[in-house]
């Protein structure tokens, strides 16, 4: 046992640790949301992790984002990842896709050879594909929900989509995905009601701090390793 996996493995059991190293956790977005997901994947020894984004970081991204520091302005998201991620496992099989995933894209990725699926996006298209490519794939997938808005990191939770209410994406998503056939999917949502943003150059934009996207991010890990760590070995 690696003495950085030694307090995990107190907790779950050695067994469910050689479970979490041999899993491949697939994550689309790597920005408030899923980079703190994919950090807590990481230090849960997940031994193989594929993320996905197309964005560099910006100044904009340093008051939410994992990825984003002074020093990694203008760069890759998902290659300030890849590094991270490396430092903290360097037993730590990644692949970083730097792609902005559509429908169009969907065929690029074999849903089948992973454990887990994440969606940490913000287009409503997107997270559409990913669930129902996961879902026809017969793969575990969690969807993240609105964190825009939101000061009350404490009402972050996880349930079926039919579960949601006073969250304005979970409302799209739910009719999207029933013209779809899909009624069920695990989301990390929060019941809090918006607050309503101040206007920024004419246009609304969501508002964000640091302490809302972090958790819902860390929420969808730990449902994820937790998911991972009891599965069968069937």
């Amino acid at each position: 046992m690696k003495e950085e996996l030694e307090r995990t493995a107190l907790l779950l059991g050695e067994e469910a640790v050689s479970k979490l190293s041999s899993s491949h956790v697939l994550v689309f977005g790597v920005g408030g949301v899923g980079g703190h997901a994919v950090d807590a994947l990481a230090r849960a020894g997940i031994g193989s992790i594929t993320i996905v984004d197309n964005d560099k970081v910006s100044a904009s991204n340093i008051n939410r984002q994992m990825v984003a520091l002074h020093s990694t302005v203008g760069r890759s998201k998902v290659e300030v990842m890849k590094e991270r991620i490396l430092d903290i496992n360097p037993d730590c099989s990644v692949d970083a896709r730097e792609l902005f995933f559509l429908p169009e894209t969907a065929d690029e990725f074999d849903f089948g050879k992973f454990d887990y699926v994440l969606d940490c996006v913000d287009t409503v298209s997107a997270k559409i594909a990913i669930i129902s490519e996961a879902k026809k794939a017969g793969v575990p997938v969690i969807s993240a929900m609105g964190a825009g808005n939101k000061l009350d990191p404490a009402q972050f939770r996880v349930s079926d989509i039919s579960k949601t209410e006073y969250c304005p994406l979970a409302k799209v998503m739910r009719r999207e995905l029933r013209q779809r056939g899909i009624n069920h999917v695990d989301v990390c949502w929060s019941p809090e009601i918006p607050v309503k943003p101040s206007e920024s150059e004419g246009r609304p934009v969501p508002g964000s701090v640091s302490f809302v996207p972090s958790v819902c991010g860390l929420v969808m890990a730990g449902r994820t390793v937790t998911v991972l760590a009891t599965k069968s070995s069937d």
